[in-house]
């Protein structure tokens, strides 16, 4: 007889339940957050095993790896799913979590989650950690700014080593001030550099995949981009139709209809949020920045004399979206028009 088995996973214990295929309960455990332990328990008292159940979590892609390697097949569920049954429960505790998803489990009721390979991960923790000291820096340049906002005196623009100098100048007759922005500007030179060597990284990494190279091609993409899209999406198989990388990203509108009611309201924000951000920028660019024209651009164009700008860069992005996964789907690249061309009506 079939089994199935849910597991409900917290960074150091795992309550596992396992029932049968008329989801009476067969048994109960609770066992170290380690792929090893969960396997022998799962083997043991569960050898007809059909699936094997987790939410997604912070090491969701840890044990979903590791426990398929050992041959358990493994399911990683959206936890938002989840909580929508287990809602129905009375009490809330790790058993009874376990033991809702391996009915889970038990009925099909749950929508598989793609979990991304490891390489991926890896490329997207490189970009993490570079956004974080891009924030880091931008906040310590505030902090200087605001305290010598305080006493009249305005850096104003400046970039690179320029902020530096100015700061200095205008804290070089009061040792008293001195003292208290010079530790900031230290710091702030300590991740500068940081953020060039990341920077030199992504550069070499880009260089070296053909398909991060094609997707440079499409205007307003940069490296960084191209690389976040690639982690990102890990497997473009996965989508049917390309049009689906917008939602996917969060960049398509929210629609609720029911009875009378029928309305649309803005974006909805779901996906990677890293992403969207960053086809945000590359929007942008492609529409005050970019001088060489095409047809996407004619479009976006077109869009901000209708709707704003803002508006037209946020659907700009979206569209971007879906032509990069196109053009990873066909291995090409962008494709480029003349400004005569690009100019015919939709």
């Amino acid at each position: 007889m079939e089994q199935y088995v849910g597991l409900d996973v917290s960074l150091k214990l795992t309550a596992i339940c396992i029932v049968d295929r008329t989801g009476k309960i067969e048994r109960e455990g609770v066992v170290a957050s380690d792929p090893e332990t969960i396997a022998a328990f799962v083997k043991s008292h569960a050898p007809h095993v059909a699936r094997v159940g987790l939410e997604t979590g912070a090491t969701s892609t840890w044990l979903w790896t590791e426990l398929n390697k050992m041959g358990l097949p493994a399911i990683c569920i959206d936890a938002r799913h989840a909580k929508a049954a287990l809602k129905l429960q009375i009490n809330k505790s790790d058993r009874n979590d376990a033991v809702g998803i391996a009915r889970i489990m038990q009925c099909g009721w749950y929508k598989e989650v793609r979990v991304k390979d490891l390489d991926s991960h890896a490329i997207k923790a490189l970009l993490v950690s570079r956004a974080l000291l891009v924030k880091i820096k931008r906040d310590i340049e505030n902090q200087i700014r605001g305290l010598l906002k305080n006493l009249g005196l305005v850096i104003g623009r400046a970039k690179m080593n320029v902020f530096s100098v100015r700061a200095a100048e205008l804290t070089d007759a009061r040792p008293e001030l001195t003292a208290a922005i010079e530790p900031l500007l230290k710091a702030r030179e300590a991740v500068e550099q940081q953020i060039a060597d990341l920077d030199r990284k992504v550069m070499r990494l880009a260089r070296n995949v053909a398909q991060v190279r094609r997707f440079m091609t499409a205007p307003g993409v940069g490296p960084i981009t191209a690389l976040c899209f690639l982690a990102t999406i890990d497997d473009p198989t996965r989508f049917r139709k390309s049009r689906s990388v917008g939602a996917y990203v969060g960049l398509t509108t929210r629609r609720y209809a029911s009875g009378e009611i029928d309305w649309t309201g803005r974006i909805s924000k779901c996906g990677d949020k890293m992403l969207r951000s960053y086809l945000y920028e590359a929007a942008n660019v492609l529409l005050t920045r970019v001088a060489k024209w095409s047809a996407l651009k004619a479009w976006g164009i077109r869009l901000a004399k209708r709707t704003g700008l803002r508006k037209a860069k946020v659907a700009v992005a979206r569209k971007l979206a879906v032509i990069l996964h196109r053009m990873w789907i066909e291995g090409s690249e962008f494709k480029w028009s003349s400004k005569e061309a690009a100019n015919q009506p939709a």
